[in-house]
């Protein structure tokens, strides 16, 4: 019960600021939204003031870190929160002060059990980025390379712990509510959350990314990452090379630069299919602040904490998804969805293909400064409702990184048309993947996989099918529902804090 209770003062704590921005009206007003959670945002926006138009991000950023980090997850969630929460969160900002020097000092020398006058020649006390997790400071080394060093903020991590502890607590109560939001999988977002935010907590496993992103890079040579400094990096500290460049959300000093912004456009758009869909990792935070242009005309990207994968199978059906959309195959598009299991079989792939044709015609050609990317979420939104589609938590990061890697492009390049850009590299990409040669390929390994797993399927079947004589495996349990206590004591307790919040209001204003 006191568990119970403690998330509860948790979440009316943040409710309370969420109702000052006006964040909990949307959740109201939604007819998706199940009764028990309207109720719950009344009793939190009791007494408050609330202002006409909400403010997600401005309340997110007074919650805290975490509560900052689940905002941007979020906003790759347009389907869960709508289009309007998601272009406010869009604009949420990473930014926080910075924690004092002195501390970030203690924290490089507990990592590496050496006082930072041996590690660095220098460091400048004063960071040049202060983010939600962690702040960065220009260093210099024993050797006299210029390096950035990024270093977690002291006691991020129990902040984080603490906050997703209550997340996944308050996910397991609104997924017994079933419908809509069960459809929506609130339990598997926090717990992709989770994932994304253990990533970005362990900053070696960041220079790994880097590492091999760089790696796989060498095959774009106009997209660029820096070498991983790995004598000074450790879980709590990252040390990479100091890169000096423009960043690309201003065009103006890019073209004044001499940049060609058009080809910087390209290079990106090439940069994240390459990832994406051949090698199957990719750089999800593409936002403007991660992005330089270099004086040589390469990109650059920083921050590797929130990174995406995507196994060869999904590669295959997402690169013929997009060829599809681009070629208007919408029948292909269709029978992939269904082949890929996203749209329950008892639906009809024709009518599927017919509801992906009016989302897909009105904008097919166009170029990305006249497609209403409202109009389109909403399409896409409304077909997976109407043919019951669950969330795809491995596709959650590629849709944001499209989105993010399609802003960026096109503030470079307004004309930009980055579905036809991504149409050459699609179709080589495929030919050479689903081609003859590949096809049998791909047989052979299978049927090596198929032998090596004989043994094992001869073991399981004498396992299963015991000799005479031996006892008879056990009957099958039955189905039996758990009762859930958890929501029932919560529901409770958020009575009766609301009931006393509400008298205590009242007898404050008599």
């Amino acid at each position: 019960m006191a568990r119970h209770l403690t998330h509860l003062w948790r979440l009316l704590k943040w409710g309370r600021t969420l109702a000052r921005h006006g964040a909990l009206t949307g959740i109201e007003r939604d007819p998706l939204t199940p009764p028990e959670i309207r109720r719950i945002a009344r009793i939190a926006r009791f007494g408050a003031r609330m202002p006409d138009t909400p403010d997600y991000a401005a309340a997110l950023q007074d919650i805290g870190p975490p509560a900052i980090k689940l905002g941007q997850t979020l906003s790759t969630r347009p389907d869960l929160i709508g289009a309007q929460a998601t272009e406010n969160l869009a604009r949420l900002q990473d930014a926080l002060p910075p924690a004092p020097f002195s501390e970030i000092k203690k924290a490089i020398e507990d990592a590496f059990g050496a006082p930072v006058e041996r590690l660095f020649q220098s460091i400048d006390p004063v960071a040049i980025g202060s983010a939600s997790i962690a702040q960065v400071h220009r260093g210099i080394t024993p050797e006299g390379r210029d390096v950035a060093i990024k270093v977690l903020r002291p006691g991020i991590e129990e902040q984080f712990a603490r906050a997703i502890d209550t997340y996944e607590w308050t996910a397991a109560q609104v997924d017994t509510f079933g419908g809509e939001v069960a459809r929506l999988r609130p339990r598997m977002v926090v717990a992709q959350f989770k994932q994304w935010t253990a990533r970005e907590l362990d900053l070696q496993r960041e220079a790994a990314s880097a590492s091999e992103l760089k790696e796989n890079m060498v095959a774009e040579p106009g997209y660029y990452v820096g070498d991983i400094d790995w004598r000074r990096t450790a879980r709590r500290v990252l040390t990479m090379e100091w890169l000096s460049g423009i960043k690309l959300n201003d065009r103006d000093a890019l073209v004044a630069a001499g940049h060609d912004t058009k080809e910087l456009a390209a290079i990106l758009v090439r940069a994240f299919l390459r990832q994406a869909i051949v090698d199957g990792f990719f750089h999800a935070d593409l936002h403007h602040g991660n992005l330089f242009a270099l004086p040589d005309g390469r990109i650059a990207a920083i921050d590797f904490g929130i990174m995406g994968r995507i196994d060869r199978r999904a590669r295959v059906w997402l690169a013929e998804i997009l060829y599809g959309l681009i070629s208007g195959d919408y029948r292909r598009v269709a029978e992939i969805h269904f082949e890929a299991q996203y749209v329950p079989g008892h639906h009809n792939v024709d009518e599927f293909a017919t509801a992906l044709r009016a989302a897909g015609e009105p904008i097919r050609g166009l170029p990305v400064k006249d497609i209403s990317v409202g109009r389109m979420l909403e399409s896409l939104f409304s077909i997976t409702r109407d043919f019951d589609m669950p969330t795809q938590p491995h596709l959650l990061l590629l849709q944001k990184s499209i989105v993010m890697n399609e802003g960026v492009a096109s503030k470079l390049d307004p004309d930009i048309n980055m579905w036809e850009t991504a149409e050459p590299f699609l179709r080589e990409w495929m030919r050479s993947e689903l081609g003859p040669e590949a096809y049998y390929a791909d047989r052979i390994v299978d049927t090596v996989r198929a032998i090596k797993k004989l043994p094992d399927l001869i073991d399981r079947l004498d396992a299963y099918y015991p000799p005479a004589g031996a006892a008879p495996p056990a009957p099958p349990l039955p189905v039996i529902e758990a009762v859930d206590y958890g929501r029932w004591y919560g529901l409770v307790a958020a009575g009766v804090l609301g009931a006393a919040i509400a008298a205590a209001v009242i007898l404050l204003a008599g």
